[in-house]
């Protein structure tokens, strides 16, 4: 399911989906997008491996900044599924397709360090934000939590 499917608001209008960005383009669309919208969107890599979905969109309440997508990778039906968390800025939007594209190797992403959903990380912990950060070839900015 995609993020126009999921647009309970009718928020996403597809004249505005496929406009280009401009300074008075105001309303929502791929530059401003309903969080609600976006869980569950695919995420594939670009050359056309399904990576999973995203399950969950993580915050930084002090500075507002979405920080990382939780993706679902692997499994069936729920069961066996690891999840990892992705450096936001590592996202891109592909509003063609209508997911987002992480560039990745899918074997890459198999071994990524990852979790299970009953053992989140400590993701305020600067060392592990590093190392996420590290692996994906991102860098955080400057006010994400604990750096």
């Amino acid at each position: 399911m995609n993020y126009e499917e999921r647009d309970t608001y009718g928020m996403y209008p597809t004249e505005m989906l496929n406009a280009p960005s401009s300074p008075e383009h105001h309303g929502p669309g791929p530059r401003l997008m309903g969080a609600d919208t976006l869980m569950g969107n695919d995420v594939y890599n670009p050359g056309g491996d399904d990576l999973g979905d995203v399950k969950e969109i993580m915050l930084d309440m002090r500075s507002g900044r979405v920080t990382y997508a939780v993706l679902s990778f692997g499994g069936f039906l729920g069961m066996g599924e690891k999840l990892f968390a992705v450096p936001w800025s590592a996202l891109k939007l592909d509003t063609v397709n209508k997911r987002f594209t992480l560039d990745i190797d899918k074997g890459r992403l198999e071994t990524a360090p990852g979790f299970d959903k009953d053992a989140w990380p400590n993701m305020a912990d600067a060392s592990w934000a590093k190392g996420i950060h590290s692996y994906y070839g991102t860098q955080p900015h400057p006010d994400e939590i604990g750096l």
